[in-house]
């Protein structure tokens, strides 16, 4: 079987459902005081304190989560030669630089190693992937207020999923989808200086074995090696490096800017502290579960609650009833200064939200090639789905298979308030694989528009996309409407909650109950 093999961590694919029993946020930007000064909290009102009872289960539960979603093992993913990826509209073929490399046992897919040579498929693809932002539970983070937990292990993976689709929309927003971190195959470079030639038809990423912190030293003496080099260039070829080295060190003020927005402090304003917070509204607390519906409103709140959104010129707009109101969309983006438009300053950047449900109990295999269809677009920036009871943030697929980046995993805390803060932790080089038929049906999909040309480019195409997959279907996924929810008597409705929520369980098993990821939705 012609594949390619990268490197990966192996998560716990399992997931237990945990349930123990505003004013505008600031941007951080002053690091002079430290992590004590943001953590803290004496602003804010005191909630009666947990009792002893809800402490020890916290702990016990803490304590077991962090073994559980703390290991790094050994694991491997398997990507086929013959088939094209999918990255978030970007598409990447390895079978003509198989077909064009020798079959001898020297044959690699390593980076790096001629750097006069332009650079491979596999080599862009795993380049692109590993610059996409990697938020995972953490741990030992500042109390979450009216709570015992300093740590979301085992209950905020659909949060983390969220904050990346959030993160991706503002690296899109802010540094455009072309945007790599430079230091992201500084990894890859070391792994596979340390890896032995392939003896088969198989070209292999090499895979991992050892916990994330190697990988940060690795890194760091890459880094140190690579300042000597630039250092020992004649004097032209310093000032071009300069040049160069100032737009990277631009570029990577953004990158830290957007990580530090989901630090795990409360004061960060789309860390987990203000989202469980922005989350009370729809009757979730610290501990409890989050579905992707209610994620989705959570962050456009967040977004809305930010400090500093106006100067960050974007806004969050969540899909009603599976249908984007593009009326509304206009009037959440359309911005006027002293009551008149301004050419070029008129209209705010907007993510869209489109909570959706593909089926029942299961996926639907009639929704499989319309989902296909959207994460080929440039202007998707994810889906926030995963397994039941089990999130994951998907970004991209080859043949019949998700790509995703997986949250299950518990790091330590990191203080972003630092200027020189480790961005290692914050991104992930290990693809990872999920079956269609295994994604859970309940799922948010999120897209990306700059101008308010590019939202009407994205109205047409994800229609056409909506409307060529719909054939084999009685309905598409969503649907784009003129003029505003208001105008079709829909407002009140859709922020009214169902009195009773009825399912419809499949024949042939009276009697069974099981509990599933149907609690926002009402089948008609």
């Amino acid at each position: 079987m012609n594949s390619v093999s990268p490197s990966s961590i192996q998560y716990v694919q399992s997931q237990e459902d945990l349930r123990p029993s505003g004013s505008k946020r600031q941007f951080p930007s002053d690091h002079k005081n430290g992590w004590d000064s943001h953590c803290n909290l004496t602003e804010k009102p005191q909630h009666t304190e947990p009792d002893e009872v809800d402490k020890i289960k916290a702990k016990l539960m803490t304590a077991w989560n962090n073994v559980k979603y703390g290991w790094v093992v050994k694991g491997r993913t398997n990507f086929s030669k013959t088939s094209p990826i999918f990255l978030l509209g970007r598409c990447y073929c390895f079978e003509s630089e198989a077909a064009d490399s020798p079959s001898d046992s020297d044959t690699s897919y390593e980076t790096g190693n001629n750097q006069n040579s332009p650079p491979t498929s596999v080599e862009l693809f795993r380049k692109d992937f590993a610059s996409r932002i990697w938020l995972t539970y953490r741990r030992e983070f500042p109390q979450l207020e009216g709570s015992v937990w300093t740590t979301d292990c085992g209950w905020g993976c659909m949060l983390r999923s969220g904050q990346m689709l959030l993160a991706q929309g503002l690296l899109v927003h802010l540094l455009s989808r072309n945007w790599t971190w430079p230091d992201v195959l500084l990894s890859f470079e070391s792994e596979a200086e340390s890896r032995s030639p392939s003896k088969s038809n198989t070209s292999n990423w090499p895979m991992f074995s050892e916990v994330l912190g190697s990988q940060l030293d690795r890194s760091r003496s890459c880094r140190d090696t690579q300042r000597v080099a630039v250092k020992q260039r004649p004097a032209r070829a310093q000032r071009q490096t300069k040049t160069d080295q100032y737009i990277i060190d631009k570029e990577d003020l953004e990158h830290r800017k957007i990580i530090s927005w989901f630090g795990d402090y409360p004061k960060a304003p789309f860390g987990v502290h203000q989202l469980v917070d922005h989350g009370k509204r729809s009757g979730k607390k610290a501990g409890d579960w989050y579905g992707p519906s209610i994620v989705a409103h959570i962050i456009k709140r967040a977004v809305e609650r930010a400090e500093d959104s106006e100067s960050l010129n974007i806004a969050v707009y969540v899909a009603q009833d599976c249908t984007v109101y593009k009326g509304d969309v206009v009037n959440l983006c359309e911005t006027h200064l002293k009551g008149e438009k301004v050419p070029g300053l008129d209209w705010k950047s907007v993510i869209i939200l489109v909570p959706v449900r593909l089926g029942g109990e299961n996926l639907n295999p009639v929704y499989m090639q319309c989902v296909k269809e959207i994460l080929k677009l440039e202007c998707c920036i994810g889906i926030i789905g995963g397994k039941p009871k089990h999130s994951l943030y998907f970004i991209g697929f080859q043949d019949d298979f998700l790509l995703y980046l997986d949250p299950h995993y518990c790091q330590p805390v990191v203080d972003v308030t630092k200027h020189d803060f480790e961005l290692e932790s914050f991104h992930c080089v290990s693809p990872r694989k999920l079956s269609f038929s295994k994604m859970d049906p309940s799922c948010t999909i999120g897209f990306y528009a700059k101008t308010k040309e590019d939202f009407e480019n994205l109205c047409k195409t994800v229609t056409m996309v909506l409307g060529s997959s719909s054939l084999k279907e009685k309905y598409p996924i969503f649907t784009f409407a003129r003029g505003c929810a208001q105008d079709y008597g829909l407002d009140e409705l859709c922020t009214l909650k169902p009195d009773k929520t009825v399912l419809i369980s499949k024949p042939g098993r009276p009697g069974k109950s099981r509990q599933n990821s149907t609690d926002e939705f009402v089948f008609l």
